[in-house]
Parts: C-alpha cells; structure tokens; sequence
C-alpha cells in the first residue's frame, strides 16, 4: 500500500483559503496576521496533519547539522553525563544539540518533539523504550530518523542503544538474598511514562518471586527524584510495622536521599538496612557509606547513541540495537542483615 504524501505548504494555504506567504507568516506567529486568520490556518495544518520542517521550509534537501534530544527531566542529574557525551560527539562532527524535556508526559513529548523538528532538526535522541505511537507515526511521517536510548526495544521496531534495566534489577535483588535479605522495599521513582523504572521494579519483583519472597505492595513507594521526595518515602517505610532490612531504588539520587534520611534517625546503614542504587554517579562512590549500585556506561551510551543517529542520518549501515553491559559494584551501604550477624 503505497503511504500518503506528506501535506505540503501550499496544501495548508488552499484547505485555509490564504496565500502561502500569508501561511509562512501565521505558522511563524507573526503579528501582522490576524487572529481569525491564524486560528484558519492551525485548523488546515492540523487537519492534514501538517508539520513545518524549519530549513525544509525554504529549502527541503537543507541538512541544518542539528540533533534533537528529548529528555524526561533536566532536574535529574542521571542524565547529564550521557547526554554530554552525546553533545560532544555530535559537536566533533560538526553538530549542535537542541535539548527539550517532557517531565514524564508522554502527550507532551509528542509535543516537544514536533517542536523540535518544525525547527529544522535532523535526527531525535528519545529516552527510553515507551512512547506514545503518535510520535511515531510523527516520525516516520516526516522520515525523521531517531534513536532510543537507556532501555532496549524487545520489538525490533526502533533502532535503541542501552541495556537490559529488568535484568540489571534482578542482579541488585538476587544479591541482596544471596548476602542474607527476605525482608524488602524498593523506592521506584516515578512510574507513569516511566518504562525504565517499570522494568527495574519488576526485575526486583521477579526475582524475589523466583527466590520465594513477595515484595508487599506497600514496601513499594513511588518517588519523585529528589532527595527529599527520597527521604520521605523512606521515613515511610522505616516506620511501618514491619521495616525492611533491604531497600532497593530505582536510582542513585533515591538510593542517597534513603541513605541521608537513616543517618537523620540514627538508623545504621548497613548495620540495620541496606541500600542500593541505580547508575553510579559520581556521588555514589563519595557518599559515607559509598553506595552500592548498578555502574551504566553513561559516557559509552551517549557516544554510540551519537554514532547511531549520525549513521542513519548519512544513510550508512548502523546497527538495528546495541546493548551495553552493565556492573553490580558493592560498595558499603550493603551488608548481611542483622539477624545474620547474631544481633
């Protein structure tokens, strides 16, 4: 079935009954156009599904040597270091980084991301494996070539660079019952739009449940990053009825915020609970006690995710999916629990 042609300016300017500069000027929201006007112009663009491409607006073969990347956040620290690896190998080519986020919304990244090509980027940098299928039709619409990152695509479909977060989990929750632990929590983060904390909460799940150990549904608190957020959903679970000697989380910046809410109640770490995290960040091997966590090759991440994008863009063979490894590093805040020491 041969796919529709994509709309094309002069489509919008006849379905709105105005000239196509009068378009150029309305979708630019110049002030000379009237607000009937530009609500007349939308209306036609939205119905034929219309996306401006910025260079290609003037110029459709213009390579304008910009990469889009879409974050979740820019108030996690997590993504910094693979996303600065991925600025600087774009920039060694010859390419700039546009940077948007869409704070767990997967509406709005559909949003963010049109916004980013109707300014004329090449190729999009998404996070993670789940969006929203709207962004993908956007996509191969506009045949606009894209990589996902941190998480791999089980389907085939989209080309991804990352590694397997449920296995990864399954390791941090089959180590803690092998050093002794039965007794569990996990601090997620957030879920909703969220693949990569989904996947990581239900490797823990799987595992314990492989090992005979239910994690109860209320030894699980979702969690925004932040250290507070972290701190308050672990003075929750210290102070239920029966407190976990193991408490997983679903990062580095969680798994620090558990840690600094022990210290603030006199609760040994790992004397009486252990803490894990997710990423190693440069924090995790400075913090008292260092903090056991899972090491992601954030630098490796953001430098192949560039070589991917890039390879598409050129029209070179890439690889479909690349998994990167990654390492349990025990550090201090683990420890058998305390039963197990004869207390």
């Amino acid at each position: 079935m041969t796919k529709p042609a994509a709309a094309k300016l002069i489509d919008v300017a006849r379905l709105a009954g105005v000239c196509n500069a009068t378009v150029s000027r309305a979708l630019a929201r110049e002030p000379t156009v009237s607000a009937t006007t530009l609500k007349r112009v939308e209306d036609a663009a939205r119905q034929l599904g219309y996306v401006p491409h910025g260079a290609a607006s003037a110029l459709r073969a213009q390579c304008t040597r910009t990469i889009g990347a879409v974050l979740p956040t820019l108030d996690n620290l997590i993504y910094a270091k693979a996303t600065h690896a991925l600025q600087k190998a774009l920039d060694e080519r010859g390419y700039l980084l546009l940077l948007a986020c869409h704070e767990f919304d997967l509406k709005n990244e559909v949003k963010v991301a049109r916004s980013l090509i109707e300014r004329g980027v090449d190729g999009v940098v998404l996070i993670g494996a789940e969006h929203a299928e709207e962004l993908f039709v956007l996509l191969a619409d506009m045949e606009m070539p894209y990589v996902l990152t941190w998480a791999l695509d089980a389907s085939g479909r989209h080309s991804c660079v990352g590694f397997d977060n449920r296995t990864a989990a399954m390791r941090v929750a089959n180590y803690l019952v092998d050093i002794g632990h039965r007794d569990f929590a996990m601090i997620p983060g957030v879920i909703a739009g969220n693949d990569r904390a989904r996947e990581r909460l239900a490797g823990v799940q799987e595992a314990l449940a492989l090992r005979g150990i239910a994690l109860l549904p209320q030894h699980v608190i979702e969690s925004p990053y932040t250290l507070a957020a972290a701190r308050a959903a672990m003075h929750a679970l210290m102070a239920s009825v029966h407190p976990p000697t193991a408490v997983i989380c679903g990062n580095d910046v969680l798994a620090m915020g558990a840690v600094l809410e022990c210290h603030a109640q006199s609760i040994a770490v790992p004397g009486e609970v252990s803490v894990t995290g997710f990423d190693d960040m440069e924090a995790a091997s400075i913090l008292v006690p260092a903090l056991t966590t899972v090491r992601v090759p954030m630098r490796e991440l953001g430098c192949t995710a560039a070589q991917q994008i890039l390879a598409h863009i050129d029209g070179k063979a890439a690889a479909r999916m690349t998994e990167l490894a990654v390492d349990l590093i025990v550090r201090g805040t683990t420890a058998p629990p305390p039963r197990v020491h004869g207390r």
